[in-house]
């Protein structure tokens, strides 16, 4: 194993879901700021990046959100809380940043790979993206893919609740980086989906279109902050070779 495998190796076990954090040690902000910065880095679909991170630092702030999160130990107790938001409506803001700067290092005389990037960002992403309220265009996107997915291989996910998925998943992407880094930095995290959605997006003053996947706590562990040892259900039930 690769030193790099076995650094690796040791953060993923090391990292723990904690329920109660130590508000005495000492705790360095600046490794939040660097963790958020490499959870920028994480893949995600067709490098949209349709996230947002908010820091919830100020007393005031925080006091809300552990209300909002049923006063769970693993908020009430953290140094900060972190909020990683989906922004599947900046979608289209997001394609044409992606397509100007890809742009910048097109030659004069495109080739085909230049034009497929252009209609990439103008024409597959509109047509996935785009819906109306009722997403009676998406339920129609919906059967015309599996139609045409009787005669060949064809994008099945397409309708406005496909996408939403899409970017929940690309913000999950990040928010695990985020959690992988504050490990490597020496701290400890917990992902939580107890909460009151509704009353956070108000919080954080969101659109209506904006989702919270998740909120992350961050702090130093106390001794009893992980409630149990860790279980996982056996390789062989879910990982297979065909």
């Amino acid at each position: 194993m690769k030193t790099e495998a076995k650094i690796f190796d040791e953060i993923v076990h090391k990292r723990r879901s904690i329920r109660k954090y130590d508000s005495k040690a000492p705790f360095d902000s600046i490794a939040v700021e660097r963790s958020l910065e490499r959870a920028i880095l994480a893949p995600n679909s067709s490098n949209l990046q349709l996230w947002e991170f908010y820091r919830v630092k100020s007393k005031e702030k925080k006091a809300e959100l552990v209300k909002y999160c049923f006063g769970q130990n693993a908020a009430k107790t953290a140094n900060e809380l972190i909020v990683f938001v989906t922004r599947k409506d900046k979608w289209k803001q997001n394609a044409a940043f992606l397509l100007h700067e890809a742009k910048k290092d097109f030659p004069e005389i495109l080739e085909p790979k230049h034009q497929k990037i252009i209609d990439y960002y103008t024409k597959i992403i509109p047509s996935l993206f785009y819906s109306d309220t009722a997403d009676i265009i998406g339920n129609l996107k919906k059967i015309a893919s599996n139609i045409g997915g009787v005669f060949q291989p064809t994008p099945r996910q397409v309708t406005a609740t496909d996408m939403r998925i899409v970017a929940h998943k690309s913000v999950a992407l990040s928010a695990q980086t985020f959690m992988l880094s504050m490990t490597a930095e020496g701290y400890d995290t917990c992902p939580m989906e107890g909460f009151d959605s509704a009353r956070v997006k108000k919080l954080l003053q969101l659109p209506r279109v904006a989702e919270i996947c998740m909120i992350v706590s961050v702090g130093k562990a106390k001794p009893e902050g992980v409630y149990g040892k860790r279980v996982r259900i056996p390789k062989d039930q879910v990982i297979f070779e065909i």
